[in-house]
């Protein structure tokens, strides 16, 4: 039951430092692939400023007028994954403007169906990991897991984890505070971060040995389903 071999997942960092040896968000990403890899998951990385990926609701932007756009390429990615984490840092009580993005862009491959007229998204798994030093978490993980949702992920129970220092300002998750890290020792971040790390991995293994979702009732390519599939309005409504 701990051998999630033939899982993949894909964990976006959209922190705002030029790069992912700067992001305090990296860290705890780190700790939860770490936990994947331990029992067989093969936990990929990406950063998404490493890459040209311009806002937009389009698969190709470039045929929008932008210059270039990484995004088809890091579009095959996504599709390989059975889960996909996104990582943000809070900026006043919010998701990063990267994230923004991210959401933008996965939201332009919605229209893209599986071999069963379905969203792309059914059949995987999607969490959240923030951080920061001002609140922000639960509001922000519920804006990203809806996101997810709507667009086909499937959001296991307790799906996100994060860490933010008191009010006010003060160390990011990870700095060095009197020669300890900043969060570390938090039992909540680490019992919480386990826990998503595990119902994600749990989730994945049900729906591919279950074949994934019935296309019952959501299947796009069924014309007029709504009345093959039970739906119809009540008499007085006619």
């Amino acid at each position: 039951m701990t051998d999630f071999s033939g899982l993949r997942a894909l964990f976006i960092n959209t922190s705002l430092k030029r790069a992912a040896s700067g992001s305090h968000t990296q860290l705890l990403l780190d700790a939860s692939a770490k936990i994947m890899r331990k029992n067989g998951v093969e936990a990929d990385h990406l950063y998404l400023l490493d890459h040209d990926v311009p806002p937009g609701v389009q698969p190709d932007m470039t045929e929008e007028g932008w210059e270039r756009d990484d995004w088809p390429k890091l579009w095959e990615q996504v599709k390989a994954a059975d889960i996909l984490v996104v990582g943000t840092p809070l900026w006043l009580g919010e998701e990063s403007s990267v994230c923004r993005v991210l959401i933008e862009r996965l939201y332009a491959m919605s229209g893209k169906l599986n071999d069963r007229g379905q969203s792309f998204f059914y059949n995987k798994v999607g969490g959240c990991i923030i951080t920061g030093n001002e609140d922000g978490i639960k509001h922000t993980a519920m804006t990203i897991s809806f996101a997810l949702n709507h667009l086909g992920f499937t959001i296991p129970p307790q799906a996100d984890c994060g860490w933010i220092g008191e009010a006010g300002p003060g160390p990011s998750f990870g700095d060095d505070v009197d020669g300890k890290r900043a969060g570390f020792d938090n039992d909540f971040t680490r019992n919480n971060t386990t826990i998503m790390t595990w119902n994600l991995m749990h989730c994945a293994r049900m729906l591919k040995e279950a074949g994934g979702y019935p296309n019952e009732g959501n299947d796009r390519n069924a014309l007029g389903q709504g009345e093959r599939f039970g739906f119809e309005y009540p008499e007085e409504a006619k």
